[in-house]
């Protein structure tokens, strides 16, 4: 696995590119990274780039529920999901019907650009 977090010009942005398993590590980052946003710009946007996705360890899903729980979701405003897998795109249909008052939104690995100006359309 792995996970990096990256920078893509936008203040509020947590943005990363992963390839393979997510584990509970992975997860610590992103949700600390994530809180550390939240402190500083009150809402942020987030940035997920999906090289290749094998799955979640169990470990990382109860701390991504524990941290919604905790913190809430009405911090987050935008999501843009760079992926070439059309399940994933089904999955992100699915959460943004779950998760209405977050505006979430597919793009295709080339469209890094797109969804840079899509994030920072307000």
């Amino acid at each position: 696995m792995m996970l990096e977090i990256i920078e893509i010009g936008i203040d509020n942005a947590l943005a990363f590119q992963m390839s393979g398993k997510i584990t509970e590590s992975d997860m610590n980052i992103v949700l600390s990274e994530a809180k550390d946003k939240i402190e500083r710009h009150g809402q942020i946007v987030i940035y997920e780039k999906i090289n290749s996705f094998e799955g979640v360890e169990i470990a990382a899903m109860m701390d991504e529920f524990k941290y919604i729980f905790d913190v809430g979701m009405s911090n987050i405003l935008k999501v843009a999901i760079l992926t070439d897998k059309k399940w994933i795109e089904q999955i992100v249909n699915f959460e943004g019907k779950i998760f209405s008052s977050i505006q979430m939104k597919c793009f295709t690995l080339e469209e890094q650009g797109q969804a840079v100006q899509y994030l920072k359309a307000t």
